[in-house]
């Protein structure tokens, strides 16, 4: 008992290292793509701050013989950026923060780049890479395809779009009444946890639901309130009649799922399944009264009651050598050989 509880417990113990070992594996492997996100996110934007220093360059020493460039073929995508822009590299899950303390409609402050100071609503949350879009802020002219264009049915070539924003470059801004004054007034909040209580939402509200606090006061951050999208009854709509109406009564004669699913859990002619299909039991049952007949068939023959008779006499003897209990009775010969074998292993050990 003891050798079965450890191998048990060693077997229970190596599963645990597979389950650890293939985790890392798995972090590992999110790094190294987040990484190579990171890496051309980065030499894109390399890559578009030397271009414009070498135009800003060329433009400073050919004067009134600089080329111009918003003309011609690439006028009309000069000076936007493109699509592969506005992508962020994501963060593996591992790394991601646990609490995601802004949400859409709140107001943040830009604490970094050229909209520092400025603040405005959240329009949008990304917690693959944790960034935020915030309305008229970090603007940009981002040039998308012509045939995207033509599918949004947009004939600029280029659209001007407030690009997302870390996390970490932004604050909350609350408003919180003065205890002195009594006013309220806007509140640059630079710390903010989420804990507990956990509360439910509504089907397809993106608000979180946990609860935020303002660190080393204890007081608690409202959420922004979140308005039910309004539904329009359309004419490829379910009907509520159609859906409410009851379609299938149970029963206790028939399984409450077509034959195919019980076939697709279970293998079809498992021996360990005691319930098979009446075409099948049919089957087996023509294929025993085919093997009876072809037995009966081979007794007819001379050759098939000579088989039977020899194997009748084997039978017969190979009984008769046994004594009342089964067991088999040796002859003389052997129990003779028997005898001498012990005698002369006796005489050998004396």
């Amino acid at each position: 008992m003891q050798k079965v509880i450890r191998r048990t417990a060693l077997a229970r113990n190596q599963a645990q290292r597979k389950a650890i070992r293939a985790t890392k594996d798995a972090e590992r492997e999110d790094l190294n793509d987040s990484l190579r996100q990171r890496f051309a996110y980065n030499r894109l934007e390399i890559d578009n701050i030397r271009a414009e220093r070498q135009r800003r360059r060329e433009d400073w020493l050919r004067g009134p013989l600089a080329p111009q460039r918003d003309a011609g073929l690439d006028g009309k995508s000069y000076g936007a950026l493109s699509p592969q822009s506005m992508n962020l590299p994501s963060i593996p899950k591992h790394l991601r923060r646990k609490y995601i303390n802004v949400a859409a409609g709140d107001r943040v402050c830009i604490m970094k780049g050229r909209d520092k100071g400025k603040i405005n609503e959240v329009i949008r949350v990304d917690e693959n890479n944790e960034t935020v879009t915030v309305k008229d802020i970090n603007m940009a002219d981002v040039h998308f395809p012509d045939w995207l264009n033509e599918q949004y049915g947009n004939k600029a070539p280029f659209q001007s779009m407030a690009l997302p924003i870390s996390i970490d470059d932004v604050r909350l801004v609350v408003a919180l009444d003065d205890p002195v004054t009594g006013k309220t007034r806007d509140v640059l909040v630079e710390h903010v946890y989420g804990g507990e209580p956990f509360l439910d939402r509504e089907y397809g509200v993106d608000t979180p639901r946990h609860t935020r606090y303002i660190a080393g006061e204890q007081i608690e951050i409202p959420w922004p309130r979140t308005e039910t999208a309004e539904t329009k009854d359309e004419a490829w709509d379910t009907l509520r009649m159609e859906v409410e109406t009851p379609t299938w009564m149970p029963s206790l004669h028939y399984a409450p799922f077509p034959p195919s699913v019980l076939d697709e859990l279970r293998n079809k002619f498992s021996k360990y399944r005691t319930r098979h299909d009446a075409d099948w039991v049919e089957a087996k049952k023509m294929e025993d009264y085919r093997r009876e007949y072809l037995q009966s068939r081979s007794l007819l023959t001379p050759k098939g009651e000579l088989m039977a008779f020899i194997q009748a006499k084997r039978k017969e003897r190979r009984e008769a050598r046994k004594d009342a209990n089964g067991n088999f009775i040796l002859d003389d010969k052997t129990a003779g050989f028997i005898e001498n074998f012990m005698k002369e292993r006796a005489t050998q050990k004396a």
